[in-house]
């Protein structure tokens, strides 16, 4: 509860005073807590070494999300030489105990040929464990893969339901790719003023940088191509839109690869 700020007052060293009681209990989910606190510095000077040590002892007795701290960890290089053969060993064993973010990183590995042998039909299946669970990058590489024909057969139909929860949570990179399959009319009858939308809405939210660039010089061409009225009403979607939430956990993002639809 002080960690998180929960009916008290956020406080990091009270958080860490009541951790470490619990800690001598050999509770794992507080070996976890005072793992995560080494790794982020909170209430503890930031310190790999330590953090690795708990979330060890938590993962070891089969806490699934310490195992996938500890796979991130491995994955990321943090307190340990990079690995991804235990990045993977870690990620598989929270990913059957249905760990989302896991489920969702083993998939990348499997897509990527890291740790693991190089697999797209293993993959799919872990992207669609993590997908079904509402996580929002699960659900873009599951479109992708469903897009590409890559570990399942080329399906549009598919690719756009994926990419549309995922835009619907506000993912930037599924609103691009949504964008190009209403321009395009893969998946979806050919809209311009839903393409407008969504691309508005991906350069929007997207970091600066490429894919903000690319979304709005996709937007333009849209744009191009549509009546005054068309832009005012696709403009108007994009500024009532609203986020739908489908209550996954906090993501831990790995690289998905890039889609470069329409882009110039």
């Amino acid at each position: 509860m002080y960690y998180f700020g929960r009916g008290v007052p956020q406080d990091d060293a009270e958080a860490l005073r009541w951790l470490r009681k619990a800690v001598g209990q050999d509770y794992s989910e507080a070996q976890r807590a005072l793992g995560l606190s080494y790794r982020d510095g909170r209430g503890v000077p930031q310190n790999f070494a330590e953090a690795m040590k708990w979330l060890r002892k938590a993962a070891d007795k089969g806490n699934q999300l310490a195992q996938s701290n500890l796979g991130e960890m491995y994955d990321k290089g943090e307190g340990v030489p990079q690995d991804d053969v235990e990045a993977a060993k870690w990620y598989l064993k929270a990913a059957v105990q249905g760990e989302v973010l896991a489920e969702y990183n083993i998939g990348g590995m499997y897509d990527d040929g890291r740790g693991v042998p190089q697999d797209d039909a293993k993959a799919v299946k872990w992207y669609r464990m993590a997908a079904e669970q509402g996580l929002a990058s699960a659900q873009v590489a599951l479109g992708v893969m469903y897009n590409n024909g890559e570990g399942v057969s080329q399906d549009y139909t598919e690719a756009a339901k994926w990419h549309r929860r995922a835009a619907d949570q506000g993912d930037a990179f599924a609103q691009f790719n949504l964008g190009g399959m209403y321009y395009f009319g893969h998946g979806v009858q050919k809209d311009l003023v839903q393409a407008y939308k969504w691309l508005r809405l991906a350069a929007a939210t997207s970091p600066p940088g490429q894919q903000q660039l690319n979304a709005v010089a996709n937007r333009d061409i849209v744009a191009d191509e549509m009546t005054p009225e068309q832009i005012e009403e696709a403009k108007r979607l994009a500024l009532t839109w609203k986020p739908k939430s489908e209550s996954a956990g906090e993501e831990y993002q790995l690289s998905t690869g890039e889609n470069g639809w329409i882009c110039p």
